[in-house]
């Protein structure tokens, strides 16, 4: 079931048609945003993205990443709240109170399955869309992006590429993300800070290193846990487009 709640806008602050409704998933409410080329160009890629922890659908994060590429390169994006953020919650809050709840759901193991869950039914929701292009679709999602990405592309066939990091073995549990891990075969581009204060350089090297694709890189730029940007940001926009349009 689909509840379409707006259409065209330009709240973001992103030249796109931009679409906000919620997908109902076993009784479970997805929140979901949906950018697409205002220009009428045919079926294009499209590009999953995760925010972090304590953000939303329509937190800087996923508005940096969604501008670039919907703009520039007109590929469509698609993002969802995460669970106990944003939309999902009964009164709308976000920061240093969320995270923690995050950090609780996570540690019970719990979430990670019915994220998967919601991220397949975008995609069906998704599939009879004729400006999408599901045979060439991406993953972007760092910290709490990774940790649901990493059970997500693992899952998901119609992910040809994904975007990681800034998360690591040293957040337990982590014997769900090692496996999943084992299983990712397709391009990664791994991104880690050097001055993380989150997650170790040894955690993240061994989550990378876990990682089955030999078409894998690890990149380190300067700074704290924060949303990419700069060089970082141009460094994840470049690998995107270049598995998307190839």
């Amino acid at each position: 079931m689909v509840t379409i709640q707006l259409a065209i806008q330009n709240a973001s602050n992103i030249l796109a048609r931009q679409e906000i409704f919620e997908l109902l998933v076993h009784d479970r409410k997805v929140p979901t945003v949906l950018w697409t080329p205002l220009d009428r160009m045919g079926p294009r890629p499209l590009l999953l993205v995760s925010h972090g922890g304590s953000g939303h659908k329509l937190s800087d994060l996923v508005l940096n990443i969604a501008k670039p590429m919907v703009e520039q390169h007109k590929i469509a994006v698609v993002a969802i709240d995460g669970p106990v953020h944003g939309e999902r919650r009964e009164k709308f809050e976000d920061g240093v109170s969320v995270r923690q709840e995050f950090r609780d759901l996570w540690s019970n193991g719990e979430s990670v399955d019915t994220m998967i869950a919601d991220w397949s039914a975008v995609l069906v929701q998704l599939s009879d869309r004729p400006n999408i292009d599901l045979n060439s679709v991406a993953w972007y999602g760092i910290s709490m992006g990774t940790a649901y990405g990493i059970p997500v592309v693992a899952a998901e066939p119609l992910i040809r590429a994904a975007l990681l990091g800034m998360w690591g073995t040293c957040r337990q549990p982590s014997k769900r993300l090692s496996m999943d891990a084992k299983k990712i075969e397709i391009p990664i581009l791994f991104q880690m800070q050097s001055e993380d204060p989150l997650f170790s350089v040894s955690g993240q090297e061994e989550l990378f290193g876990q990682i089955a694709s030999s078409d894998k890189r690890l990149t380190v730029h300067p700074g704290t846990h924060t949303d990419p940007s700069g060089k970082q940001l141009e460094e994840a926009v470049n690998f995107l487009i270049t598995h998307l349009l190839q």
